[in-house]
């Protein structure tokens, strides 16, 4: 009997390789999980940092095309998990019924919400701060990272996550998700209303600075009419943005497998049907 793939996607500043530990827990748990990097990634970290200008310009629309691209070569509809802008892109994927169920963790915002809090702010000014960087590629240093995904680790700990994980990433989706309000046609756009879709689990760490709960918790409100389709929350107290990498993994991997087998997705999904891509 055919395995229920499922789709890891990463967010920005980390390589898709940070997935490995999740990556080997879903396919104990009889998953068939995979984690493909976005358009421009390397196979590894030392790689893509040496290739930074391989990710300039890349944005959100080309980085779901990309995501489409690749669930269009798998055997049946897979399941995806996202963390940050791959929260996003989870979201993107799912109301355009190409996945059968989303977990967006600590998920960058989508267009429509308001909420703006002072640390997100902060954790986006490296990039932010300079309109240059729209079309460049953009990296952090330590103390940039323990801000925006560290702050509730020792030095220690977040600085050896940096050292480990972090790659360059384009500043494109940043200034895209920044200005979506003022887009008519924001890439950054997902239909919270009126699509058909699968179940989709959003998840906060409360003391996230990248994305804090207040964005998540509007964007679960968004979803609130959405009619006959699931959508629930999860929060993670203490936990920050890197809490898919750091050492408290296994709690958030756990709950997404808890969740995904509460709702039955843990048996073979059905073939993949034709759909819109996303963008």
């Amino acid at each position: 009997m055919p395995k229920t793939p499922v789709v890891f996607i990463h967010g920005l500043w980390i390589h898709s390789s940070a997935w490995a530990p999740w990556v080997e827990l879903f396919a104990e748990n009889g998953y068939e999980p995979s984690a493909p990097g976005w358009p421009g990634d390397a196979d590894t970290v030392a790689a893509t940092r040496l290739a930074a200008a391989d990710l300039d310009n890349v944005g959100i629309e080309q980085i779901c095309h990309h995501y489409a691209d690749y669930i269009e070569t798998l055997d049946t509809k897979p399941i995806v998990v996202g963390h940050s802008f791959g929260g996003l892109i989870a979201q993107e994927l799912l109301a355009h019924n190409l996945v059968t169920a989303a977990v967006a963790i600590d998920p960058a915002p989508i267009k429509g919400v308001k909420t703006l809090p002072f640390s997100q702010l902060r954790s986006g000014f490296p990039v932010l701060g300079n309109p240059a960087n729209k079309k460049r590629t953009v990296s952090l240093t330590a103390k940039q990272f323990r801000y925006s995904f560290g702050n509730t680790l020792s030095e220690e700990e977040s600085d050896a996550l940096f050292e480990a994980w972090t790659i360059p990433g384009p500043g494109r989706p940043l200034f895209e998700d920044a200005t979506a309000n003022f887009s008519r046609n924001s890439a950054a756009k997902v239909d919270t209303h009126q699509a058909v879709r699968g179940p989709l689990l959003l998840t906060s760490g409360s003391e996230d600075h990248t994305v804090p709960k207040a964005v998540t918790l509007e964007v679960f409100k968004m979803y609130e009419d959405s009619p006959g389709s699931i959508t629930e929350y999860h929060e993670f107290e203490g936990r920050g943005h890197s809490l898919t990498i750091d050492a408290g993994w296994r709690d958030v991997a756990d709950v997404a497998l808890a969740w995904l087998a509460a709702k039955n997705l843990d048996a073979p999904a059905p073939a993949a049907a034709p759909a819109d891509q996303p963008g």
